[in-house]
Order: C-alpha cells, then sequence, then structure tokens
C-alpha cells in the first residue's frame, strides 16, 4: 500500500482521507455529520470525492483568511 492514494482516483475511503488530511478518524466523521466534507456511501462503504476533499480544504483556507 502506498503512503497516498493515487492522484487520479475520484473516491478516497475514510482511511484514505485521514492521511490526506492529517485528520483523526472522529474528525473526519464530525466534518462530514456537520456537512462540511461530503461523502457518500456505497453499500456499507462510506466514501468522500476527491473534490469534497478539494473543498474542504479550500474551505480551511477561506476561513483561515478570514480570520
Amino acid at each position: 500500500m502506498t503512503p497516498f492514494p493515487s492522484a487520479d482516483r475520484r473516491l478516497y475511503r475514510v482511511s484514505d482521507a485521514m492521511r490526506l488530511l492529517s485528520m483523526s478518524r472522529s474528525v473526519i466523521y464530525e466534518q462530514i455529520r456537520t456537512g462540511r466534507l461530503r461523502s457518500v456511501t456505497q453499500g456499507r462503504t462510506r466514501l468522500i470525492p476527491a473534490s469534497a476533499i478539494d473543498d474542504y480544504i479550500a474551505l480551511l483556507e477561506q476561513e483561515a483568511k478570514a480570520s
């Protein structure tokens, strides 16, 4: 397993998102619960679209500029 998922992937498991965002599992799920990080489910698996990760990073940057 590579340390970071391939850049051409479009969906990431929570464990991959944890590594990409340097966040714990509980923080990832809290961000999903509050709607700050979008996710989808496929069967019993929760997946995070690459676009949702990009949007979340942009949101964090925007909040950093505002403070």
